[in-house]
């Protein structure tokens, strides 16, 4: 714990530093106008925020999450449609229409789990985490769901192993340099470097017959601190639950691609759905997973792939023989989605949206409870101020999302069946999930990074009591990259995180093109509960959010966002700061084939010189390594063109804002609502029908997961993965592509500059009604 206070207070000193002031005085950009506001409306909605934040109560987060933690709250469980029902309540008494909308999706449970080592010695895994009597619901063992890895194929395996480090693709690189393949074997990863699922994918893609996952404690136990219940981390016998699906490929219900799973949809066979994994997989503990770490001999594993047990990592194959053998129930369960909807006054078919999901894959309480009680307290107090007379202009919904944890679910399930008209009415999605204290981590479309940057610049901090902006200026100069480093110390605005995926904004961006919003804290509450049943109100209450005081910040951030969005008089989208973001990614792409063809060059001139990475056993001979096809010149003048088309477009919207902004965006209302529509279909424009290439579900051509990264996000990605993959002519052809749709985005920002540029109508003759 000492530690821990003197890292944070040395944060705070290097943040201090870096913003070149102490106390909280205001900011230029604090001192700048609410983006699409007029003064008076400014005022109001300033007004409308203090209030807001005046009635937030962390006690009420406190009392929601005990109750929504209480019992394991899975997919298709009791204490699940309760919970459900429990939200719905809780929205119709502060004002809300509500509806549950349940949908039937495919969510295999496990009849049958065994991990035996059978050579060269013999045990068997245990599988199970104890409980704790430190831990009050670490106990409810008949409602638990075991540890297991959710599409996982039913399957019986008995071979030697190859540990593979993270089983991610520089990984099997490695395997390549020392002669070993996985052919035909078990093999067994350690948890971290990318999702799961792509652990997995790539296992079956290099022949594996099964997966056994596990979490070092390098990464996450005794080597980062104290375990459960003394300390935050995991304890050896802690497991990871998650799923396994293809969710590159697309997230949702396996069986009902591109519609919703209701109850009477059409659903494929289970051997035709393309998510499914076709091996056995199998979450265990470290301390499950140590013999069979000791029995594997071969090579040493190379640096970086060992870990933190008490003994030397061997990469294998063998001696080391495991017996796996798995059986599932490939049961359709109900999923239960709250939708609760406060119509707004003036455009009642403007709609903002909020969502976080409600289900778990045990008690769940910083995943996903911290983040929903935060949002149920921000409905609370939208809902209070609607009943004294301050409704917002546009309409506001909240979801309680159900099967998240699966695959994104039972929102991917909501938007496939309501898309027609989410395409047509929504604004924006805020999503929120597990969070804890720290920094703010928020990620989203950059259209509207400059209606946020003025929110983080207005919110504080509640350890330093300044502005999350320069919190978050102060880590990104202390522990950036370069590009942030850079960024931080030309501006102290906030900079949004490109979206990939992994939790339920993918839906609404990635398929639908709808800007989203992915908001939480975190950086300074690590912790080992994560998918296990340690996930628990004690475990949070004592380590990650003591008070739930970032609980009400993230309540203050998300709330403002919302309540911004409902209520200004002209959307605030902005795109001078897309056009420069954008210039980052193409720069970052074509800085990407000059890194490809310097390290094909290196590469083939070691192959020509027989010189070739080892790390093996010096006194066996090197493995052939072949030449690599040399990299064509690649033309990016299209795509430059096109972006220098939105950037005189976005730029042309500027000034025709700041005029309309002067007058006090005095349009009529209907003209008004024309350009609002023009401005929140703007991302729209950035997503087409056909999809990335070998994945169509993911539409948008800015922001999707990488298809061996999984969570993590690939800008301009069609480019991007077809230089990663050399695939030259796919490059070429997704570079006319990209730069086809950075022009209609241009046309369409055009369309808002022309639209806003419409001189304001006379002014009514007194005592004449308004239009």
């Amino acid at each position: 714990m000492k530690i821990a206070k003197i890292c944070r207070l040395g944060l705070i000193a290097v943040w201090v530093v870096a913003s070149g002031v102490v106390g909280n005085g205001a900011s230029a950009e604090e001192k700048s106008p609410i983006r699409g506001f007029s003064d008076p409306a400014a005022a109001a909605q300033l007004a409308l925020e203090a209030d807001f934040d005046a009635g937030l109560e962390a006690a009420n987060l406190d009392k929601w999450m005990k109750h929504l933690s209480a019992r394991p709250h899975h997919v298709g469980s009791p204490w699940g449609k309760q919970n459900a029902e429990y939200i719905a309540a809780l929205f119709r008494s502060w004002g809300y229409a509500v509806e549950i909308e349940t949908y039937h999706v495919l969510f295999p449970t496990p009849k049958l789990r065994l991990l035996e080592l059978v050579a060269p010695t013999r045990f068997t895994a245990a599988l199970e985490e104890p409980a704790l009597s430190a831990d009050a619901t670490s106990g409810q063992k008949g409602e638990q769901l075991p540890t297991f890895n959710a599409y996982a194929a039913d399957g019986e395996v008995t071979a030697e192993v190859v540990f593979v480090n993270q089983g991610i693709p520089a990984d099997y690189e490695d395997l390549e340099r020392l002669g070993i393949s996985v052919e035909g074997k078990l093999i067994l990863a350690r948890y971290g470097g990318s999702w799961r699922g792509i652990k997995v994918k790539l296992a079956q893609e290099h022949g594996a017959l099964g997966v056994i996952l596990y979490s070092d404690p390098e990464d996450d136990g005794y080597a980062q601190g104290e375990v459960y219940p003394e300390g935050p981390f995991r304890p050896p016998e802690g497991v990871q639950r998650g799923a396994v699906m293809d969710l590159p490929l697309r997230p949702g219900d396996p069986l009902t691609p591109y519609k919703g799973a209701t109850e009477n949809a059409e659903r494929l066979p289970l051997d035709r759905a393309e998510t499914l994994m076709k091996i056995p997989v199998l979450p265990i503990s470290y301390a499950d997973a140590r013999p069979i770490l000791e029995a594997i001999g071969g090579p040493v594993a190379p640096p970086r792939w060992r870990g933190a047990l008490p003994l030397t990592y061997h990469v294998g194959p063998g001696p080391a023989v495991v017996h796996l053998r798995l059986a599932f129930d490939w049961d359709i369960k109900p999923a239960y989605n709250v939708i609760a909807r406060l119509e707004g006054a003036e455009l009642p078919d403007q709609w903002v949206m909020r969502g976080n999901h409600h289900d778990a894959w045990v008690n769940g309480a910083a995943d996903p409870i911290s983040g929903l009680v935060a949002l149920l307290e921000e409905a609370r107090m939208v809902g209070q101020l609607a009943r004294a007379g301050r409704r917002p202009r546009r309409t506001i919904l909240y979801a309680a999302w159900d099967a998240e944890e699966p695959g994104l679910i039972g929102s991917t399930e909501w938007v496939e069946d309501h898309a027609s008209e989410l395409r047509r009415k929504m604004v924006a999605y805020i999503n929120t999930d597990a969070h804890a204290r720290g920094f703010l981590l928020a990620g989203g479309s950059h259209t509207l990074e400059a209606m946020f940057q003025q929110i983080a610049a207005a919110v504080a901090d509640p350890l330093t009591g300044l502005s999350l902006a320069r919190r978050q200026r102060a880590w990104r100069l202390l522990k950036g990259s370069e590009q942030e480093k850079k960024e931080a110390e030309d501006s102290g605005l906030y900079r949004l995180r490109a979206l990939g995926s992994g939790s339920d904004y993918s839906p609404f961006l990635q398929h639908l093109g709808i800007a989203s919003f992915h908001l939480g804290f975190g950086g300074e509450a690590a912790g080992g509960s994560y998918h296990s049943i340690y996930d628990s109100y004690d475990h949070y209450s004592r380590f990650l959010d003591p008070g739930h005081v970032y609980g009400v910040a993230l309540a203050q951030v998300a709330g403002r966002v919302t309540l911004r969005l409902a209520n200004a008089d002209l959307l605030p989208f902005e795109f001078t700061g897309l056009g420069r973001t954008l210039g980052v990614y193409l720069e970052e792409v074509e800085n990407l084939v000059e890194e490809t063809r310097q390290a094909t060059e290196n590469h083939n001139r070691n192959v020509a010189a027989g010189v070739f990475e080892a790390f093996a056993d010096p006194t066996k001979p090197f493995v052939e390594v072949a030449p690599k096809d040399v990299v064509p010149e690649i033309d990016f003048a299209l795509l430059e063109a096109a972006l220098g088309q939105v950037r005189q477009a976005a730029d042309k919207y500027a000034a025709a804002y700041e005029r309309l902004a002067a007058v006090g965006f005095a349009l009529a209302p209907q003209a008004r609502a024309r350009i609002d529509q023009v401005l929140y279909t703007s991302e729209r424009a950035l997503s087409e029908p056909s999809g990335l290439p070998r994945r169509p579900w993911f539409r948008h051509h800015i922001y999707a997961p990488g298809f061996y990264t999984g969570y993590g996000v690939k800008t301009l990605p069609g480019v991007r993965e077809a230089i990663e993959k050399r695939y030259w002519s796919e490059t070429e052809l997704q570079i006319t592509k990209l730069a086809a749709l950075l022009e209609r985005l241009a046309v369409h920002i055009t369309l808002a500059s022309d639209m806003a540029e419409t001189p304001p109508p006379p002014a009514p003759p007194a005592g004449a009604e308004p239009q």
